[in-house]
């Protein structure tokens, strides 16, 4: 099909686009921005007229659930909301059922996936066979099934040494290794951040230092492997700065942030409430801003959703007792928009942690605009206010801790390699 998206504001942070312009699309890929290419004939105008127009957006960390926790959600499910809030592109982390330590569970996720037909679904192998963090899985040939990066999630390594040779043998391959980091000693048992609401709710805690002790003990172990190597979902205002001083040493590490992260803090806790209950645990208000400040600076390069759907009853008990995460796909860009509101961001740096940036750590081809990449496209209005879990809410997962507040900034149509895999107003 071919298309001319007209009058939209485009913008495309890899490039430094921001311009009022048309998009032009054939094959499959971007043909032109700006003027007609000579001889080109729409099959369809999309008119874009008050909306941005930008590249498609990249989630690092999706829980996708199938295989094995489809009573939660599923591929469909879930990409299908993944379109609807403007991502054509996501990470699916390895801790399905089974874990994707082999070629046969990667293929599956990404058959699926095509199956489905919504988005890119690009499946991150695991660190160690099973996630038991005990045996390297075969990371070769989780790379030639497609993986681009391996992670042990939030599973707990072994030793110290099972995770240098794990980095070894990522850094011959060229893999991302992606940590979320925390000691496992010092969070056992706890469920909130370690602090005053913690003490006042009668509830165990995770001090922040089980995120910093697994960042330094990391950040050593890539400084003498080499590997490049991304920390998921920081948590607190010290990790940051301890990856922004290793960055400025030169070490090849990345970094990024959950949404809600950005947001909430222990304080929204208050009065046990199960949907803020989510790992790594929501920290102090000055964590919070530091984390803000840290997206701002360039430090963190990726903003991901970390969604994790659940059904009704994973939420209904006592707080200890719930499951942790947040269905958080369908809130990124409310959220997003709210940072430029603010004054955290400016639009094209929001919209740069969300395309340019994590498709540059994953070194993938996506989340630009660049004559002869692939269509991957998002049309949204910023000003479209919307009720959080409305008729228009498609995961499986509603454990969303902002479900009822009036967001600001809806997606209108979404494009995945030049086809229309999402429309609203259809």
């Amino acid at each position: 099909m071919r298309i001319a998206i007209e009058n939209g504001r485009v913008i495309d942070p890899a490039n430094q686009v921001d311009l009022q312009a048309s998009l032009y699309i054939a094959g499959g890929r971007v043909l032109a921005l700006g003027a007609k290419p000579e001889g080109f004939e729409a099959d369809r105008v999309i008119d874009a007229s008050g909306q941005i127009v930008c590249p498609g957006f990249v989630d690092m960390s999706t829980h996708l659930r199938e295989p094995g926790q489809e009573h939660k959600a599923t591929i469909v499910s879930e990409t299908k909301a993944a379109v609807s809030a403007g991502f054509t592109t996501l990470c699916c982390t390895p801790s399905t059922a089974p874990v994707i330590d082999t070629p046969a569970v990667a293929n599956l996720i990404q058959e699926r996936a095509q199956l489905a037909g919504n988005c890119t679904v690009l499946p991150i192998g695991s660190l160690t066979k099973g996630l038991a963090g005990e045996s390297l899985s075969e990371m070769g040939a989780l790379q030639e099934a497609g993986c681009l990066a391996v992670s042990n999630v939030d599973r707990a390594i072994k030793s110290t040494l099972v995770l240098r040779r794990a980095m070894e043998y990522a850094a011959t391959y060229d893999l991302l290794v992606i940590i979320r980091p925390e000691d496992q000693g010092l969070s056992e048992g706890g469920f909130v951040h370690e602090g005053a609401v913690s003490a006042r709710l009668g509830l165990p805690g995770i001090p922040d230092i089980a995120e910093t002790t697994a960042v330094a003990q990391a950040l050593e172990l890539i400084r003498h492997t080499g590997v490049r190597a991304h920390f998921g979902q920081l948590s607190s205002l010290k990790a940051a700065r301890m990856v922004a001083r290793a960055q400025h040493e030169g070490v090849p590490v990345s970094a990024d942030v959950s949404a809600h992260q950005l947001f909430l803090s222990e304080l929204d806790i208050s009065g046990y409430n199960a949907q803020c209950n989510v790992r790594p645990p929501l920290r102090t208000e000055s964590d919070r801003e530091g984390l803000r400040a840290a997206v701002a600076e360039g430090v963190i390069g990726a903003i991901c959703s970390d969604h994790q759907p659940h059904e009704v009853d994973a939420k209904l008990d006592v707080f200890q007792s719930t499951e942790p995460g947040i269905a958080g796909l369908e809130t990124v860009l409310p959220l997003l928009l709210k940072l430029v509101d603010e004054g955290i961001l400016s639009l094209n740096e929001a919209l740069a942690r969300m395309t340019a940036g994590p498709a540059s750590i994953l070194g993938f081809e996506c989340g630009q605009l660049n004559r002869g990449s692939p269509a991957d496209v998002t049309i949204f209005d910023p000003k479209k206010q919307w009720q959080v879990g409305d008729a228009s809410w498609l995961s499986a997962g509603r454990n969303n801790p902002f479900i009822g507040q009036t967001a600001t900034g809806q997606v209108t149509l979404t494009l995945r390699s030049g086809q229309i895999v999402f429309d609203r107003n259809s």
